[in-house]
């Protein structure tokens, strides 16, 4: 099945008081990487997050956002620096009595100095947190699967009509490639006639004809092409992730050409093979955001 490693999706679940929102992202990645922004206090949850992301997406980059709403991770707590505040007091006095001041200091003149108070969150986990996170994050998950789904759907699409396209620049150079070797032979006596009034060794021509016909022999990899492109067409219908199979019958198929281009001293091959090969660049492209 054709599924594409581009996706988006966010979920929502609630309960009295509290609300979770996931938002899932993913791009095409070589391997399965996931990156996780939560609150510091849930990291005990990361496991369970990949382990629910890992039943809907097997490969790409998966960029998840957690976000809790209505107080339920931490409350505020008030710290005060008792020896700190002690330090202070014992100085204030000691400037009362070396310069004979008659103010003494106030609460209110505490609250202005810094550092002896602090706000603090102390971190508390509600119960009810695991199961809505995981009920917020699987539906994120359905929504980034439907959209990968459907873009898998118009990438094979569009991989079937370039399959066709070469499949029918493969039809015609098998067809015309037995005729390079004619073409080479006509062109070959035409030119020793010139020089030599007509006279031919057959002989020596046959064993030029065939030499050539060695060297620019094409069927081998026209074969393997043929081959490869049937394997593409049949893992495009598995029902599993394909996206680094495709991969490799790319990169055969690319070396096929290559060597076709390099084998075959024709014009009319080396066109068709700029052909195939810029159509085997869009299907590489297209291959790399298979999941």
């Amino acid at each position: 099945m054709v599924v594409s490693m581009t996706g988006y999706g966010i979920g929502h679940a609630e309960n009295a008081g509290i609300k979770v929102t996931v938002e899932i992202k993913t791009v095409n990645h070589r391997f399965c990487e996931y990156h996780i922004r939560m609150p510091r206090s849930l990291i005990f949850l990361e496991d369970r997050v990949k382990k629910k992301a890992n039943e809907y997406i097997r490969r790409g980059r998966v960029e998840i956002f957690i976000m809790i709403e209505g107080g339920a991770l931490a409350t505020k707590r008030l710290k005060v620096d008792w020896a700190l505040a002690d330090q202070y007091m014992e100085g204030m006095h000691e400037l009362k009595d070396r310069y004979g001041l008659d103010s003494s200091a106030s609460a209110p003149d505490l609250l202005h100095i810094a550092d002896i108070f602090s706000v603090e969150d102390e971190q508390s986990v509600n119960e009810d947190i695991e199961p809505l996170l995981l009920t917020a994050c699987e539906a994120a998950l359905i929504n980034v699967q439907n959209m990968r789904t459907l873009e898998g759907r118009e990438l094979k699409n569009d991989l079937s009509r370039q399959l066709k396209k070469i499949n029918a620049i493969l039809s015609s150079l098998t067809k015309y490639a037995p005729f390079v070797s004619e073409q080479y032979k006509a062109k070959l006596k035409a030119r020793i006639s010139e020089f030599t009034a007509g006279l031919v060794d057959e002989t020596r021509l046959l064993t030029e004809v065939a030499i050539f016909a060695d060297k620019s022999d094409i069927n081998e990899e026209l074969t393997r092409l043929s081959s490869h492109l049937i394997q593409f067409s049949a893992t495009l219908e598995k029902e599993e992730p394909i996206g680094r199979q495709l991969d490799f019958l790319v990169q055969e198929m690319n070396r096929e050409a290559n060597t076709i281009g390099s084998k075959a001293n024709d014009a009319v091959i080396t066109k068709e093979v700029v052909e195939l090969k810029s159509l085997l660049e869009k299907i590489k492209e297209q291959s790399q955001n298979i999941e």
